[in-house]
């Protein structure tokens, strides 16, 4: 037990130090894509022809923040198939919109939007930094820059009690639009493109457009008297993102093509070039399908179906000041695996058989599995999952390691469950 918890504290460690270098999806795909650079992986260009053998390791980039990843099976995937692993670097925040400098009441402000499911209030007296990516004109080409202002610039401040004496009472209200507005200095309007401009060292006429978020700037860290807890912004999904890359960069050698894909916007639907409802996944496997050495009938049919995806995403934790807000007998604990989820209206895209696989691979890591239904009188979200099952026709189990806070900017999850998500993901690839 000492040594299984000593190889969830050091897993946990590793993703504090993956979470804190990526403050947004651009950044997560940068981290992914060196760790796989260090793997001997190799990226390819989707406007190049593409040549593949067995063994071969790749990744693709599409908009700077999806990345799909994979290792040549020793089979035609006609015959060994995919294993694959989704999940998704996004995660409900604040985004700045494109004329964003604000003065109001002699404060200067950032004018933001929200993206996704956020949780408002735990935005509030945080102090904040910015982040993304900067469209920069250099030498008549335009570049993509990463930027990180890297301290704190910005600050939701609550309202104090003082002037809002119900508030403990009859609950917070905020105003996305009125009151969600961060401070950044005093005066009038900010300059934020000559701001942006002396982060990425350019001319402040340069600088065309930009794609920024608000995060957190506390760094994550172990938590609980053990540190049997994790702490930290965006676990998720980026929880799964990195349990999904250590289980790339870990698996056994295998007939099947291994595959993790990591896309943007499924905090918001997934409807974009680099959603899961968009195409890259099934362009990255039709290809490997085309190229992949001999010829075999109906191929790409045939690799879809003798393959399975596991949908990535964390699960509810059952949370003690309200676990009747579980379904009975289906309350997942911290620490003690991961969570299948399923849902009959195909929210989640679990069902018997792609369970009993899931199942199976857990046992074999060493536990068995928790089972997540939402209650009968609320609604479930959902993931990339069903999106990809019903594109790809792929059977699929919608799985998450559990955690508490889901969609605060400071969220909460177990250390020998990063463990246990990695090495349940590695066997699903083997």
């Amino acid at each position: 037990m000492a040594a299984l918890r000593e190889r969830g504290v050091a897993a946990a460690r590793d993703l504090c130090a993956f979470i804190d270098r990526s403050p947004t999806p651009y950044h997560a795909v940068r981290e992914v894509a060196s760790r796989l650079v260090a793997a001997g992986f190799s990226e390819l260009g989707e406007r190049d022809a593409w040549a593949v053998a067995p063994g071969d390791r790749r990744f693709v980039i599409r908009g700077g923040s999806t990345i799909v990843a994979f290792v040549v099976g020793a089979e035609h995937p006609a015959l060994g198939g995919f294993r694959v692993i989704g999940a998704h670097t996004d995660s409900p925040n604040l985004r700045v919109k494109p004329s964003a400098e604000l003065s109001r009441s002699g404060y200067q402000q950032l004018g933001v939007e929200v993206y996704g499911g956020v949780l408002y209030s735990t935005w509030l007296d945080r102090d904040l930094s910015v982040a993304g990516r900067v469209h920069v004109r250099r030498d008549g080409r335009i570049e993509r820059l990463l930027v990180d202002l890297g301290r704190p610039v910005a600050r939701v401040p609550n309202l104090a009690i003082h002037l809002n004496r119900g508030v403990n009472s009859e609950g917070l209200v905020l105003n996305a639009q009125k009151h969600l507005v961060p401070v950044i200095g005093l005066g009038k309007e900010a300059d934020l493109s000559a701001l942006l401009a002396r982060a990425v060292d350019a001319p402040r006429d340069a600088i065309l457009g930009f794609d920024l978020c608000l995060y957190d700037t506390l760094k994550a860290s172990l938590g609980g008297l053990s540190d049997e807890f994790l702490f930290a912004s965006r676990l998720d999904n980026l929880a799964s993102c990195h349990a999904a890359t250590a289980a790339l960069l870990g698996a056994a050698p295998s007939a099947a093509t291994r595959v993790i894909a990591l896309y943007d916007h499924e905090e918001c639907g997934s409807r974009s070039a680099v959603g899961a409802a968009g195409s890259v996944l099934r362009d990255v496997l039709a290809r490997i399908v085309d190229v992949y050495p001999g010829r075999e009938p109906q191929a790409f049919a045939r690799a879809m179906a003798g393959s399975l995806l596991v949908s990535a995403d964390m699960a509810h934790a059952v949370h003690p000041n309200y676990a009747d807000q579980h379904e009975p007998r289906h309350a997942p604990q911290i620490n003690r695996g991961l969570v299948i989820k399923s849902n009959v209206n195909q929210s989640y895209a679990t069902d018997g058989a792609t369970a009993a696989a899931l199942e199976a691979l857990c046992h074999d890591v060493g536990y068995a599995p928790q089972r997540f239904v939402v209650r009968s009188d609320l609604p479930c979200g959902s993931t990339i999952g069903p999106i990809t099952a019903a594109s790809l026709g792929i059977a699929t189990v919608d799985v998450g390691a559990p955690m508490l806070s889901m969609h605060s900017c400071r969220e909460m999850a177990g250390t020998l469950d990063v463990h246990l998500s990695i090495e349940t993901y590695r066997r699903a690839l083997s």
